[in-house]
């Protein structure tokens, strides 16, 4: 079985680290965890891992934010990997800092890449992984706020929260989305 890995972030080293790279930073905690590097492939930084039988595509898009669909679209085809299989790292404000949610669907939240990876594949039904990021931001200054970094405090959150994000794609593609809420999901 194949399963598409994405981590949502922009290129860049002034990105490097941001809130907004979140997603990113999953998939180089999972990278590491198994000692795999990451390759400049096609509309994306690719690696490939196996978890018990199972083929992990990841990928990091380099296609920038807000067309993160045609990174996903594109190795979806390209490995030919349902939807189902498929599953999105992402940014979200409404969680506090280091929260993770796994979702089987849902809207985009005003999220840029998510907007784009539902336009470009035209359903909101991909699972998502969304891994909160605060928002501790005077209105009007959200765009400033999702690409500044973790204070000191708050990596002592997220540092361990990537670790745990990688157990959950591990349980995700082993176990599947339902039971994996159920460990996971509020803890």
């Amino acid at each position: 079985m194949k399963y598409l890995i994405v981590g949502l972030g922009n290129i860049g080293a002034e990105y490097a680290n941001t809130r907004h790279n979140i997603g990113f930073m999953v998939l180089d905690q999972l990278a590491a965890d198994t000692k795999t590097d990451f390759a400049t492939e096609r509309y994306a930084y690719r690696a490939e891992i196996r978890i018990k039988g199972r083929t992990l595509v990841l990928i990091k898009p380099t296609t920038y934010m807000n067309l993160s669909g045609k990174a996903v679209r594109y190795w979806m085809q390209q490995e030919h990997i349902p939807i189902e299989n498929t599953l999105v790292i992402v940014d979200d404000l409404a969680l506090d800092v280091g929260q993770l949610r796994l979702k089987k669907s849902g809207g985009d939240g005003g999220h840029n890449g998510l907007i784009d990876i539902t336009l470009t594949l035209n359903t909101q039904e991909f699972n998502r992984l969304r891994f909160g990021i605060g928002a501790d931001f005077a209105k009007g200054f959200q765009s400033e706020y999702v690409l500044s970094r973790f204070t000191s405090l708050e990596n002592e959150i997220v540092e361990p929260k990537l670790k745990q994000a990688a157990e959950m794609i591990k349980s995700f593609v082993t176990i599947g989305a339902d039971r994996t809420m159920t460990l996971f999901n509020n803890k």
